[in-house]
């Protein structure tokens, strides 16, 4: 784990880097979140004037509206976060290879791909409500399924985005070409998703402190400066696991991402160097 945690941090100092080229990066993870918030709010106003929780509680649950409602804040979100994503790896890959972008690039490429975005998240959410279900109605069993299932999901598509804005397939072709670089590739993402994940939680804890003891002086001081701090961590987090995945993708692909040391990349997750060496 330790050794995991320190190569994770290694990647993350080149990513640092790059993202201290190009700060406006970290707007992309911001953008994400106020689009999910202004979703969530019109959904909930939709609903409220045409009556669908209304119809919940006449129906019961699961009644018409309601699930309407849930499936179109489900595929909405998804769509949004996919799309931010989209950009943040776009502009990512434009760094990596040696342009200078900005956030009217990677909002402008990750549009020029709507479509295959738009499937994506169809796809991403019909997943999402499989897995939730197997969790919800199959007991243990099904936990366990869900929890499996969403593991070897997250590793199979975990070039997906990458090869939607990159290449400009189309999803199912991406999960198939994203599987394909992950069968040389399956230690390493597994140990950068946890990495990744220690690093994230880290910076969330370090970043509440000021909040937490401003609120011994008053609750709302420490919030209105410890959410900001959390937001901010969080984004800047977000953004620099872009900018590693977006990295990682070009290596596997055989080019040379300005910024990343070749060889760190090349052995990040373990002594081996066989992980990548066929694809390069």
């Amino acid at each position: 784990m330790f050794a995991t945690i320190g190569h994770t941090i290694d990647l993350m100092k080149m990513s640092w880097r790059v993202l201290m080229l190009d700060r406006e990066l970290i707007l992309f993870p911001v953008m994400s979140v106020a689009a999910m918030v202004l979703l969530a709010v019109a959904i909930f106003a939709g609903g409220l004037l045409g009556g669908a929780f209304g119809l919940a509680e006449e129906g019961g649950e699961g009644s018409g509206g309601d699930l309407a409602l849930a499936l179109v804040l489900a595929f909405g979100s998804s769509f949004i976060v996919i799309f931010f994503n989209a950009a943040l790896v776009a502009a990512a890959l434009e760094r990596l290879r040696g342009g200078d972008p900005n956030v009217t690039s990677g909002l402008k490429a990750a549009s020029a791909h709507i479509p295959q975005i738009l499937g994506w998240a169809l796809i991403t959410t019909i997943v999402t409500l499989i897995l939730q279900a197997l969790r919800d109605r199959g007991g243990i069993a099904g936990q366990v399924a869900s929890m499996l299932g969403g593991i070897a999901w997250s590793l199979a598509t975990f070039f997906v985005i990458p090869l939607l804005v990159a290449e400009g397939i189309g999803p199912i072709e991406a999960i198939r070409r994203s599987s394909s670089l992950l069968r040389d590739t399956w230690g390493r993402q597994i140990a950068a998703s946890f990495g990744f994940g220690i690093v994230t939680i880290g910076a969330i804890i370090v970043a509440a402190i000021p909040g937490l003891l401003l609120a011994l002086v008053h609750p709302l001081l420490g919030l209105a400066v410890g959410i900001p701090l959390v937001g901010l961590a969080w984004a800047t987090v977000t953004s620099l696991e872009g900018i590693f995945k977006a990295a990682l993708y070009d290596y596997a692909i055989g080019k040379d991402p300005h910024g990343f040391d070749r060889a760190t990349l090349q052995s990040a997750y373990g002594s081996d160097t066989g992980g990548m060496r066929g694809l390069v």
